[in-house]
Formats: structure tokens, C-alpha cells, sequence
């Protein structure tokens, strides 16, 4: 499918969802923002004609250096030298996912016509991405203001036909790509370099990526949770609609919805109870998932937001003939965004690692680790020991990065937002929800068995056989880990809508 980037067009995650998730996807511009980005570059190039005075970024230095004036036989080195020193990323790759979201919303960004780059450099972000070369970036370098700007610069590298790529598998030199491909690097014009660095892609990148998980593991945790609730013979009432329209978060609502369509027809939820109450890892199912929910309705407002501007420096506005500096490259909403996000999915792994201690524990006729010969075997004792400790781990990556700041540029840049390290411990806090989900499902499917032949509704009687052709009832000890990782799999490839 071709993607066509019009900056008279709000972008939206379900947009990037599909793009995210089609192999094949190519983008284009469109007429429009095509006509946009060259107006801005033939008014940036007249002015610098007609302007004697410094610039910032133009035709002076960068940061503390903002005094020093470039002459302009120089101004295009400036740029590329930009690139060059600012390419200074550490640690892991990003995934190849999250660059390929950071060059779609480069692209995005720059469409608005405020950035003064040529439109041939647009035009090479987007064969970056239809010819699937996705440069290599590392997620260690970013404070989150100034824009992301290392990991920007790696991303940027390529267009030089510097730095490396991801390539079919392989991780290449760029130029051996760009010759097997018959491609030809851009010469950066004025302003081009900054307007690559400047901005918010590393941190919106991973933030729709993150979103976009978020979402999917929020409905499946609705739906494991209502498989644990048969599993261990739990009750309707908490769930009853009446119960939270005097309580109306719309989140709360939402949950508590769910999970009566989930258990329709469920002759397990039905029936005559033992117990008054539930514990809260049940009973209080519509109240956190809720909360989450609405975290997540916040959080996706702030990143569309996000993913719709502006966020270079300095900013050209062709009708008021101005250029100005100022400060849309800070990543303080993001940040923010970004540490609310991993309480609210932390808190979905914790609820749910709760509901699969109870399942082990050998209440309301359950077997003890839900082993058919417990002593002898062990069962699912030590999955659980797993999820606490990725809760925990998750409770220790939920400190807020936002709180943080470092002054750096020799004392220019001197508040910084630390976005970036909040995005990529959402990444981790969110992978790490997958995980306990995947043990609470294992657990569930294995703790429904003990309640033959009573059946559950038709919804989940349908996840447990296209479960079980994955992942078998464990009879008697088995290596676990690999049931575990099936589960996780299944969540990731079948619970995914």
C-alpha cells in the first residue's frame, strides 16, 4: 500500500498502524506539500540573499556556539559537519520497527513547509523507506530537547551516504547499498542539517510504537482476565453495569463491558457461588484496568499531537516573513506522557500477576501450582516466580525520567526533558506486560481444565482451542520456558486485534 503524506492531513496511530504493519508499504508526497516545502526553501534562499545579520543554525554555530558567524562559503559544510558531530548514539540498536515509524514522521514533519529544506532530502527519507533501508540508530544519546538529536543524526547519516544500514537482514555500509541500489547521496543545502536533527522523532517513534502495544495488550488483558475469572470460579456481580454507572469513568465503564461480552453465555459464571467476595485482583478488574485505559486515551492524545507538528529550530513562517528560534523540539509533553504511560501498563502486569498467584495457590478445588500430581511435579510454580519478578522490575523502570534533567551545551541547553530515556524504558515496561499476560494465559488455560466438564462461553471455549494448538495442558512437569515463550507468541500474533 502507498502511504501519501499530505501536511493538510491529521495523521493519525491507526494510520501508522497500518503502515507500521504493511511489509510492502511505500510513501509518497503529495502535490501539495510538495509545492509547501519548495515554497519555504526558494523564500529560505532569498532571504540569506537579501539578509547581511546572523541566523541561528544558518549561518552560525550550534548551541553555545550560536555566536560564532559562518561565512557563506562555509554555510553548507556547517550543515554536514552537523550531521558528522552529532552522530554520537551508544548502546542497543533501535528496533528496525521504531525506525522506520522515526522516518515516516520525519517526513511528516517536515512536510509542513517550516523547515527550509530542499524537497530532493524529503524525497530521500521517503526511498529510505521504499527501498526498505532502515538506518542503523542507537537508542543511548538523546537528552529529549534540542530535539533528538544523536539518534536523529544516525538517522540522517545515510542521506550523505554515510553511516550504516540495515539492509535484507545484513547491517551495511551505507554507500555498498546505495551503489547495489543505484541511489545518490543529497548535498545538504543551508538550515537542511538542523532541520534533520532538530525535533521529536526518536521519542514520538517509540511512543506510537509503544501506544500502539498498549492498546492491543489492554484488550487482551480484558480477555485473559475473563478466562482467569472462569478458571477460578470467580463471580459476575463486580461486573454489573449498575455497579459503575455511578462510578462513570468511562475507562471503568469500558473494562467492566468487556468482560460481560467476554463471559456471555459462560456456564461457569452462571452458576451457584460458594464465596460472598472476590479478591481485588478480581474484583476491582473495571477500576484498574479502567484507570489504564483512561491513561491510555491521554497519552495517544498527547502523541497525536505530536506526530501533527512542527518540531525543528529554527522555524520558518514564509507569510510573516519571519525566522524564528525558539523551543518545539522539547520533549517535556512526551516525557511526561511517556513515565504517566508505564505506571498505567505496569500496573495491568502487577493486577495480572496477582491473579495468577491465586490460581496457583491451591484455592476453590484448584490443585496446588495447578500440578494434576503436585509433590510429584512441580506445575506452574516457578512461571509465577517469573512474573513478580518482571513486575518488580517494571516497578523499578517506572521512576520518572521527567523529574530528571542535565545541563549540557555549555550551559545553553541548560533544562532538558530526558524523553528519550523515558521512551526507552516504556519500551521495556511494555514488552514486559506482553510477558506476564503471556504467564497469567498459561496459567488460566491450564486452571480451566479442572473445571470439566463445565464450559465457559463460546468466546473463550474459541481461545482455548486455537490456544491449545499451541500450547498443550501440561499433564506433568515439562521444560516450561517453552510454553511460557508459545504463550507469549500467541498473545503477540493472535490477540493482537
Amino acid at each position: 500500500m502507498t502511504f501519501t503524506i499530505d501536511h493538510n492531513k491529521r495523521l493519525t496511530l491507526k494510520e501508522l498502524d497500518s503502515f507500521l504493519n504493511d511489509k510492502e508499504a511505500q510513501v509518497e508526497i503529495s502535490a501539495a506539500t510538495k509545492k509547501t516545502i519548495l515554497d519555504c526553501r526558494t523564500y529560505l534562499d532569498k532571504k540569506l540573499k537579501s539578509n547581511d545579520g546572523p541566523i541561528y543554525g544558518i549561518n552560525t554555530g550550534f548551541g553555545s556556539l550560536c555566536n560564532v558567524i559562518i561565512p557563506d562559503k562555509d554555510i553548507e559544510l556547517l550543515q554536514v559537519n552537523l550531521v558528522k558531530s552529532h552522530a554520537c548514539g551508544m548502546g542497543d540498536e533501535v528496533p528496525q520497527d521504531v525506525v522506520k515509524l522515526m522516518l515516516f514522521l520525519k517526513i511528516q514533519s517536515l512536510s509542513y513547509g517550516k523547515s527550509g529544506v530542499q524537497l530532493s532530502t524529503v524525497e530521500k527519507l521517503c526511498e529510505l523507506i521504499n527501498h526498505k533501508i532502515y538506518p542503523v540508530v542507537y537508542q543511548q544519546g538523546s537528552l529529549g530537547a534540542s530535539g533528538d538529536l544523536s539518534p536523529l543524526a544516525h538517522l540522517s547519516l545515510p542521506l550523505l551516504g554515510l553511516g550504516k544500514v540495515n539492509y535484507k537482514g545484513s547491517k551495511l555500509d551505507t554507500h555498498l547499498v546505495f551503489e547495489q541500489k543505484s541511489l545518490r547521496p543529497i548535498k545538504l543545502k543551508s538550515k537542511e542539517g538542523l532541520a534533520l536533527l532538530n525535533g521529536t522523532q526518536f521519542m514520538s517513534a517509540y511512543g506510537v510504537y509503544c501506544l500502539l502495544k498498549s492498546h492491543r495488550l489492554s484488550k487482551a488483558a480484558d480477555l485473559i482476565t475473563a478466562l482467569s475469572i472462569d478458571a477460578f470460579d470467580a463471580r459476575i456481580d463486580p461486573f454489573k453495569d449498575h455497579l459503575h454507572t455511578i462510578r462513570a469513568h468511562a475507562g471503568q465503564l469500558q473494562t467492566a463491558q468487556s468482560i460481560r461480552k467476554h463471559l456471555e453465555g459462560s456456564e461457569l459464571i452462571s452458576r451457584k457461588k460458594a464465596q460472598v467476595q472476590d479478591p481485588y485482583s478480581f474484583r476491582c478488574v473495571p477500576q484498574v484496568h479502567g484507570a489504564s485505559k483512561d491513561t491510555l486515551h491521554y497519552v495517544s492524545s498527547v502523541f497525536e499531537t505530536e506526530i501533527n507538528s512542527v518540531t525543528d529550530n529554527p522555524t520558518i513562517f514564509v507569510e510573516e516573513d519571519e525566522i524564528l528560534s525558539g523551543g518545539n523540539f522539547h520533549g517535556q509533553p512526551l516525557a511526561l506522557a511517556f513515565d504517566f504511560l508505564c505506571i498505567a501498563m505496569a500496573e495491568l502486569a502487577n493486577i495480572s500477576e496477582r491473579r495468577t498467584y491465586l490460581l496457583i495457590s491451591g484455592q476453590r478445588g484448584l490443585p496446588a501450582f495447578l500440578a494434576p500430581s503436585a509433590g510429584l511435579n512441580s506445575g506452574f510454580m516457578i512461571p509465577q516466580y517469573t512474573a513478580a519478578s518482571i513486575v518488580s522490575q517494571n516497578k523499578q523502570l517506572c521512576t520518572p525520567a521527567s523529574v530528571d534533567s542535565i545541563v549540557s551545551s555549555n550551559g545553553q541547553e541548560d533544562h532538558v526533558s530526558m524523553g528519550a530515556n523515558a521512551a526507552t524504558k516504556c519500551f521495556l515496561v511494555v514488552n514486559n506486560v506482553e510477558k506476564v499476560l503471556a504467564i497469567e494465559l498459561l496459567n488460566a488455560a491450564q486452571a480451566i481444565e479442572f473445571r470439566r466438564p463445565a464450559r465457559s462461553s463460546e468466546k473463550i471455549e474459541s481461545l482455548l482451542e486455537a490456544y491449545r494448538k499451541v500450547v498443550p495442558f501440561m499433564k506433568q512437569d515439562e521444560v516450561v520456558y517453552e510454553l511460557m515463550q508459545a504463550s507469549q507468541q500467541f498473545l503477540k500474533t493472535q490477540l493482537n486485534d
